[in-house]
């Protein structure tokens, strides 16, 4: 494994495989929690975090697990890792876990780690495994991060929590039709620099 390798795992995550906007996945936890750039860090810390541990874990087991069961031992290991974000940002960002709400917990349905652990932690090493998650993860919270900012600017005419003046907010930014276009707006760009 050399470094060119490891950059390449580790960068498909924002552009070529990006979970949201290229793969089209976890897009529900985007339109719902990015209405605050608060909010896009914790989701997407928590997810990091699911997708990161169960990586490591069913990497680890990849040659003991019989395929038969591979799916609800996919969720088992990935509900334990989400119940332990969901304390943990419960115990030291209150704020932030009251805001996700639900989504917290249905990280162990999202589409992005059932999928990194089907088709990728399955096949390959712990370290590569590593490297694909941080990527993965990484490559979701920039587009949270993205989204919320946008969202958050135009919608609540507000940065963090901190109010902006000199314009009208645009109410329907902080609507899901404004997440849906600006994810739209954001795959136009990504397609475009990827032409």
């Amino acid at each position: 494994m050399n470094l060119k390798q490891i950059k390449n795992e580790f960068t498909k995550g924002f552009i070529k495989e990006n979970p949201v906007l290229g793969l089209m996945l976890g897009l529900c936890s985007v339109l719902a929690v990015s209405t605050e750039v608060k909010n896009a860090i914790g989701m997407g810390a928590a997810l990091t975090f699911v997708l990161l541990g169960s990586n490591v874990i069913v990497s680890l087991l990849r040659n003991s697990i019989p395929n038969k069961v591979r799916i609800p031992v996919f969720l088992i290991v990935i509900g334990a890792f989400t119940t332990i974000a969901d304390l943990v940002l419960n115990a030291y960002a209150p704020a932030v876990h009251k805001n996700l709400g639900i989504f917290i917990p249905l990280i162990v349905v999202n589409c992005i780690v059932i999928a990194r652990s089907e088709a990728y932690a399955m096949k390959n090493t712990v370290m590569m495994s590593v490297i694909d998650a941080l990527g993965m993860g990484a490559g979701y919270t920039l587009v949270l991060f993205v989204v919320s900012i946008i969202r958050e600017i135009s919608g609540n005419c507000s940065f963090l929590g901190i109010k902006l003046f000199g314009f009208s907010p645009v109410l329907i930014m902080i609507l899901p039709p404004g997440a849906f276009i600006t994810i739209g707006l954001l795959m136009a760009v990504l397609r475009s620099v990827r032409k």
